[in-house]
C-alpha cells in the first residue's frame, strides 16, 4: 500500500475498532442478553462483518475495503434505530457516528486504490 494510505488505513482501522468497543460494550454491559453463552455469541455474531474483510483491508485489496464500506452502513442503519431508545441514546449515537467515519474512509481508500 502507498505510504500516503497509511494514515487513511491508519483511520479506518481505528474507527473499525471503535466500532467493536462501542458494540462490545453495549452487547456485554450495558443491555445484555440473560444466557452468556447467547450474549457471547450474538455478539460474535455482530462483530463478523468487521471481522470478515480486516485481512484484506490490511493488505490492501479494494474489494476488501469495498466491502468494509458497505458492512458499516450496517452499523450506521443500527446506531439510527438504537438513537430512538431512551436508554441507549448515546450508545446509538456514537455507533452511527463510528460507522459514518468508517463509510466515508473505506469510500476513499476505494477510490484511491482504484486509481
Amino acid at each position: 500500500m502507498q505510504s500516503k494510505l497509511r494514515g487513511w488505513l491508519f483511520l479506518a482501522l481505528v474507527l473499525c475498532g471503535s466500532l467493536w468497543a462501542v458494540t462490545a460494550l453495549r452487547q456485554l454491559f450495558i443491555d445484555p442478553i440473560d444466557n452468556p453463552a447467547t450474549n457471547v455469541t450474538w455478539l460474535i455474531v455482530q462483530l463478523l462483518p468487521l471481522l470478515i474483510p480486516l485481512p484484506g483491508l490490511l493488505r490492501g485489496r479494494t474489494m476488501s475495503t469495498f466491502l468494509l464500506c458497505m458492512a458499516s452502513l450496517l452499523y450506521f442503519t443500527h446506531g439510527i434505530m438504537v438513537v430512538f431508545d431512551p436508554n441507549l441514546m448515546l450508545v446509538g449515537l456514537f455507533e452511527a457516528g463510528f460507522a459514518l467515519g468508517l463509510c466515508a474512509v473505506t469510500a476513499y481508500l476505494v477510490r484511491e486504490l482504484r486509481a
